[in-house]
């Protein structure tokens, strides 16, 4: 038995945030069918690269993974209607259009709700239904930049620096749509009752501003670039060694401190521990000291001494070589559906549960794989609905 085998979710989410949500969902046991549109291609799906000798996506086998899906158009008015049969057997409808959008197609929480009370109807935004700034667009570093993140982030004579890792999508919008998905599932099976989630990537951005929003709030003083012992404040941080790659350096407890100074052979760096008054003298000599050896000569060293420090690894070094991940099992093979048998890596999903662990089906299908299956199983005519553009 899968974790969410009993949860039917009804996804029409594009881009990453939502797609990537239901993923996880998916991998967790959960019906997801995915709804697209037959004529609005979702960018995403077409980025390379795609699989050798097909016309499919890596992105869309790796976010359609375990997953069905169907063409509709949301427009056509025997589209909504099935839609509105799909939803009477679904628990859960996941959406990212902005606010306003589903109501408008007739596909809103309050009038789904009237055919299945108790549905899930989870929204995901920027901002979030409600405030001025509801309906306005965005992308990931407009969020980390609205939320107070970034006027930490960098260094005093660069500023921010844009990074390659959507935390605004996954890390808060992605996650914080399974776990509400998950907390409303949970109060459902303790009341019966559905109901509606508003989820924000910009909301989720703002308690990540952590102990620095905490310090703010209790003394009005403000965290600026560098000023921190986690933002480039003290000595932990990031240090090129002498072949032109870099070691991370996180001995920020005594034990570990002085771990490290042991290894850099600078024991009287240890009595002020990694923030010692004058840090960026101390600073630039360690960051001299770190470029006297290769990153290799030094992971001789700190392998021994269990202090925190680690190299910052490239992509193959991480997803092929590094033997943490692969006894993880954190990318997997997966088939390739429609492609003559090819199978392809993937990155797998990071949840481990003992009784019910999580499964590799198949990649996904090609948009709209599904439609005449789906069709079928509700009992509607595919070859009307098609010849009339419900489809289109």
């Amino acid at each position: 038995m899968k974790a969410l085998e009993n949860i039917k979710v009804l996804d029409f989410t594009t881009l990453l945030p939502g797609p990537y949500a239901t993923l996880m969902l998916a991998d967790l046991g959960a019906d997801v069918l995915k709804v697209s549109s037959g004529s609005k291609p979702d960018i995403v799906l077409q980025y390379e690269p795609f699989i050798e000798g097909t016309e499919i996506a890596a992105n869309e086998v790796w976010l359609g993974r375990n997953k069905r899906n169907i063409f509709l158009n949301l427009k056509h008015p025997k589209a909504l209607d099935v839609v509105r049969r799909l939803v009477k057997s679904y628990d859960v409808v996941v959406e990212q259009f902005r606010p306003g959008v589903m109501e408008r197609l007739g596909l809103g929480y309050e009038t789904l709700k009237k055919e299945n009370p108790s549905l899930i109807y989870c929204s995901l935004t920027g901002y979030g239904q409600t405030g001025p700034m509801a309906n306005a667009a965005g992308h990931d570093c407009n969020y980390m930049a609205r939320s107070g993140n970034l006027a930490m982030a960098g260094y005093r004579d660069a500023g921010p620096a844009p990074i390659n890792i959507q935390i605004a999508d996954i890390c808060s919008g992605s996650s914080n749509v399974v776990i509400s998905i998950l907390a409303a599932v949970n109060y459902r099976h303790m009341t019966g009752k559905g109901q509606y989630i508003d989820v924000s990537m910009m909301d989720g951005l703002v308690p990540l501003t952590g102990m620095d929003g905490i310090r703010y709030l209790t003394t009005g003083e403000e965290s600026g670039r560098e000023s921190r012992r986690l933002n480039g404040g003290s000595l932990y941080g990031y240090y090129e060694t002498g072949d032109g790659e870099y070691l991370s350096v996180g001995s920020l407890e005594p034990k570990f401190w002085a771990g490290f100074c042991t290894g850099i052979d600078c024991p009287d760096l240890i009595e002020e521990g990694a923030q010692p008054k004058d840090f960026e003298a101390a600073r630039e000599r360690v960051r001299k000291i770190i470029k006297g050896k290769t990153r290799a000569e030094w992971m001789d060293i700190f392998n021994k001494l269990d202090c925190c420090v680690e190299p910052v690894m490239s992509l193959r070094e991480a997803l092929d070589l590094d033997e943490q991940i692969r006894a993880r099992e954190l990318v997997v093979e997966v088939d390739v559906p429609c492609s003559g048998g090819r199978k392809v890596r993937q990155l797998g999903s990071p949840f481990k549960l003992s009784e019910c662990p999580v499964t590799y089906e198949k990649g996904g299908y090609p948009l709209g794989y599904h439609t005449k299956e789906v069709m079928e199983e509700l009992g509607v005519d595919y070859d009307e609905l098609e010849a009339d553009g419900a489809f289109a």
